[in-house]
């Protein structure tokens, strides 16, 4: 299983931009976290720490596409490094002048979530150019899948780990100049410096003129509303079955599920058009989440809460694949950073929607949100099917001879020899 992650990893550059891109999102995967850490500290409420955070989430789901667009129209360099130190510097100003005034609070972490780097989406577009064979891509997609759950595990950790050991201001100031060190890392490599999107037709809508891309976000919205979701009711379940611990436990659970998931599904490679495999994949998904309505005992109830994350992450990586089919040449950081801020976007509609079910219904219709929402992103996948069948010429996989001199020997792959 684990011989194909191991390719990928002993390909020249891969190890490096993988780690890199993790180390430099780890202040955008602990945002959230550390603000309400911080406000706390500081003796702030828990409501103006929610209304922090939510800025923040809003204006990382805004500036990730604009920086994306940017990526592809002028290089990786030019535009990650600048908006990784403007995030950690706005973050910085947050940490050192604390909540008064407060307006300027609320100015400091919206223009940290605006400028914000798209690392996630340029990772993507770099794989293509380190490794050989368009099966290693898909591969690496499914290993960065699995990273992410890794990263979103102990990024939380680290951070808790600073904030007892230093203060919650010296522990933001430490993450956000580790993130600067990671983005640097990606930027100054051959790979990241050589990268060149494909020739891209002008057009205001960039990559969002592709249907094939826009069914996909729009099939991927609720799938963030489901895991948006779980989060809350989760905790109201823990409120009754023990507390935060149990909590922590659900929560690990449906992480430790989505990784186990995420690296059976890279392990082999798969045959059949991905957006088939992706309807398959969004059904299970929604199927498991099912039995989180049972809500047995807080053991039980933490097996059920792996289950429902194990198609989590082989869902994510087959929409990475198909991203890549139907970005229009020239767009592919941005289509990525779109599928990431639709997500999110998702994932901040399932949690308001969430709280209000559970206080009228009651636990147990708040586990039924995330089935019913992963079923409409179902239908949504079902309904759009023949638009999805009709991939547009690919941006990442067909450009990639194109961004690497040392390839153009290469075959090329197009849209229609992808499986």
């Amino acid at each position: 299983m684990a011989a194909g992650y191991l390719e990928i990893l002993r390909a020249k550059h891969a190890a490096r931009l993988l780690t890199g891109t993790l180390v430099g999102r780890l202040p955008n995967a602990t945002a959230a976290i550390a603000i309400v850490l911080f406000v706390r500290a500081e003796g702030g409420s828990y409501s103006l720490a929610g209304g922090l955070a939510a800025a923040y989430g809003v204006a990382n789901a805004v500036g990730q596409p604009v920086l994306g667009r940017l990526v592809d129209l002028h290089g990786q360099p030019r535009v990650q490094l600048p908006a990784a130190v403007l995030s950690a510097l706005a973050m910085a100003g947050f940490a050192l002048t604390a909540l008064d005034p407060l307006p300027l609070a609320y100015v400091a972490v919206v223009l940290s979530g605006l400028f914000t780097p798209p690392l996630e989406g340029g990772l993507r577009a770099l794989w293509p150019s380190v490794l050989r064979r368009e099966d290693q891509v898909h591969t690496a997609y499914a290993m960065d899948a699995v990273a992410q759950e890794v990263m979103f595990t102990v990024g939380p950790l680290l951070l808790t780990l600073g904030v007892s050991v230093w203060s919650a201001q010296a522990a933001v100031l430490v993450l956000n100049l580790v993130g600067v060190l990671g983005a640097l890392s990606v930027v100054v490599s051959a790979p990241s410096r050589a990268w060149r999107s494909a020739p891209r037709e002008a057009h205001w809508l960039g990559a969002l003129r592709s249907p094939g891309l826009l069914a996909l976000l729009g099939a991927f919205l609720f799938v963030g509303v489901a895991l948006g979701s779980i989060t809350v009711a989760a905790m109201s379940y823990a409120d009754g079955h023990g507390g935060d611990a149990v909590y922590g436990w659900l929560m690990a659970a449906l992480g430790l599920g989505a990784l186990l998931g995420g690296t059976v599904y890279g392990a082999r490679r798969w045959a059949g058009a991905p957006e088939r495999r992706l309807r398959v994949l969004v059904g299970l998904l929604a199927v498991c989440y099912l039995p989180l309505m049972l809500m047995p005992g807080a053991v039980a109830m933490t097996g059920l809460a792996a289950v429902s994350g194990v198609f989590l992450a082989p869902a994510i990586a087959c929409a990475f694949v198909i991203v890549d089919r139907h970005a229009p040449s020239g767009t592919v950081t941005e289509a990525f950073s779109w599928l990431v801020t639709t997500f999110t976007v998702g994932a901040s509609v399932g949690t308001g929607l969430a709280g209000p079910v559970v206080e009228w219904g009651g636990t147990v219709w708040g586990f039924a949100v995330p089935g019913v929402a992963g079923a409409v992103s179902l239908l949504v996948l079902v309904a759009t099917g023949r638009v999805l069948a009709a991939p547009a010429r690919g941006g990442v996989v067909a450009a990639s001879s194109e961004n690497d001199p040392n390839r153009a020997a290469e075959p090329r792959f197009s849209s229609g020899d992808r499986a």
